[in-house]
């Protein structure tokens, strides 16, 4: 995570998947990687370190939102840019990434608005396969669930990696150049729109 003066975008970086060896992860790495690279602050955070229970009603009457929810919505409240980066699960995207969004948009602190650490930050989508579209239809439902669901602000831009088994280099960059500015692109735009909303 690199410092930033309070009118600096902050761009929070996350993957849909807690598998270790994760395609998706690795992009989300990069991506915080090039923000940096780029004098944009960012943080790469794992879902792997904020397990919960998936989401019930009776089990938030019973006991409350998990900690970790609570941890990862306050992460998201230090950031102006969310990247989120998904694997793509039968033409829709994992339910980690479903789950995560469901407990976080229940926790309503005290003076919040519904839903309003969406509502007050722009999100860029992401995803990496190892087929040819790259995990395309999966963005399509997460860009769905993030607009209809939440009333998020999402960037039309997104970023789609293909045969991500032999995208990545031994230094996890990207070996295709041109992937590599597609993606800079994306991250760039985002630190500008969140510039934008938080200036």
């Amino acid at each position: 995570m690199t410092a930033a003066n309070s009118s600096d975008p902050r761009l929070l970086f996350f993957a849909g998947s807690a598998r270790q060896g994760s395609f998706n992860k690795r992009l989300a790495k990069l991506g915080a990687m090039i923000a940096d690279a780029n004098s944009i602050p960012s943080t790469f955070a794992d879902l792997a370190d904020y397990p919960m229970p998936i989401y019930h009603g009776d089990l938030e009457a019973e006991e409350g939102q998990p900690e970790n929810a609570h941890k990862l919505k306050n992460l998201m409240k230090a950031h102006t840019g969310i990247f989120i980066v998904s694997p793509e699960y039968n033409a829709s995207f994992s339910p980690l990434l479903k789950n995560t969004i469901d407990w976080i948009s229940h926790i309503r602190d005290d003076g919040e608005a519904p839903l309003e650490v969406f509502r007050t930050r722009v999100f860029a989508l992401a995803s990496a396969s190892g087929g040819g579209l790259g995990g395309l239809r999966g963005l399509i439902q997460i860009r769905a669930v993030l607009e209809l669901g939440t009333g998020a602000l999402v960037l039309p831009e997104q970023f789609a990696l293909p045969r991500a088994r032999e995208a990545f280099d031994d230094n996890g960059h990207l070996k295709n150049k041109d992937q590599t500015e597609q993606l800079k692109s994306v991250i760039q735009k985002l630190a500008r729109a969140a510039r934008v909303l938080h200036g």
